[in-house]
C-alpha cells in the first residue's frame, strides 16, 4: 500500500502498518499518523483505491466518517449549560477604554532582555500609575505612544485574542498586574473606564451554541474512532492511544 507521498518530502519517524508517512503539512506526528490510518481504513472498505489523489481521499474520508462515526446533536439542556457557563461570550456592546505600552519583539533585541525591561516598567507603574502616559510617550513602540498609549474604546473582537482576554478579564480598573504577551511583543495595559454590555438572550444564540458544541462533539467522536483503529494497528513514531489522542 502506497501513502502517495511526494519524493523527497517524507520525514522519517512515523510508520503506520508498514507505511512511512509524509508528515509535511501536518501539525504533529499524531495528526499525520491519524490521517494515514483513516486513509487505509477507507481503502480497506472500498471507498478509495491506492491511486486516489488528495481530493479523492478527502471525499473518501468524509464518507468513512459518515458511515462509521455517530455525531449526536447537542440537546437543549447541554446548550443551556454552555450558555450559563459563558455569559461573557454572549454579552453585546461591552466597551473598555484603555491604554498600553508596547515593547515590540524584533530580531535585534533579545526577548529575555526585552521582557525584563517591560517587567521593571510594569512594577514601576504599579507603584506610580500616574506616570503611564509619560512612559508610553517615551518607550512605547506603538503609534499610540504619541497619545500616551491611548487606544480609545475597544469592544470584543477589536484586538488579538490574548490582548482581548486581558482587557475583559473581570471588572478591574487601572494597570493590569501582569504583562500581556501577543504576536507583537509585550504590553503593559491599563483600563480607564468600562461600559457594561447587554446579555443576548439564549434563544438568539442557540444555533451558534449548537454549532460550537457540535464541532466539539465531532472532534471527540473522531478522536475516539481513531484510537479504536489505532488499538489494532502497528504504529511507530506517534502515540494515538495516549492522553493527547490523535492530535486532530
Amino acid at each position: 500500500m502506497s501513502n502517495g507521498a511526494m519524493p523527497g518530502l517524507t520525514m522519517p519517524g512515523v510508520v503506520v502498518n508498514g507505511i512511512a508517512v509524509d508528515q509535511a503539512g501536518y501539525t504533529s506526528p499524531e495528526a499525520a499518523a491519524a490521517h494515514e490510518l483513516l486513509r487505509q481504513r477507507a481503502i480497506d472498505l472500498g471507498l478509495a483505491d491506492e491511486t486516489a489523489d488528495k481530493t479523492a481521499i478527502g471525499r473518501a474520508l468524509e464518507q468513512l466518517l459518515e458511515r462509521e462515526v455517530a455525531f449526536p446533536e447537542p440537546g437543549a439542556e447541554e446548550r443551556r449549560r454552555y450558555y450559563e457557563a459563558h455569559l461573557e461570550e454572549f454579552t453585546s456592546g461591552e466597551l473598555v477604554f484603555a491604554r498600553h505600552i508596547l515593547f515590540q519583539v524584533t530580531s535585534s533585541v533579545p526577548v529575555p532582555a526585552l521582557r525584563a525591561k517591560a517587567e521593571l516598567m510594569l512594577a514601576e507603574l504599579m507603584q506610580e500609575p500616574g506616570r503611564f502616559e509619560e512612559l508610553a510617550r517615551e518607550y512605547s513602540n506603538c503609534p499610540s505612544g504619541v497619545n500616551g498609549g491611548n487606544l480609545g474604546q475597544l469592544a470584543r473582537g477589536d484586538t488579538v485574542p490574548e490582548f482581548e482576554r486581558a482587557l475583559f478579564n473581570g471588572t478591574y480598573l487601572g494597570v493590569y498586574p501582569q504583562l500581556v504577551k501577543t504576536r507583537f511583543g509585550f504590553h503593559i495595559l491599563a483600563v480607564e473606564r468600562r461600559e457594561s454590555g447587554r446579555l443576548v438572550p439564549l434563544e438568539m444564540v442557540c444555533e451558534r451554541i449548537a454549532a460550537q458544541l457540535g464541532e466539539r462533539i465531532q472532534r471527540t467522536a473522531i478522536e475516539k474512532y481513531v484510537r479504536r483503529l489505532a488499538s489494532s494497528a502497528k504504529i511507530r513514531g506517534a502515540d494515538l492511544c495516549g492522553p493527547d489522542g490523535a492530535g486532530l
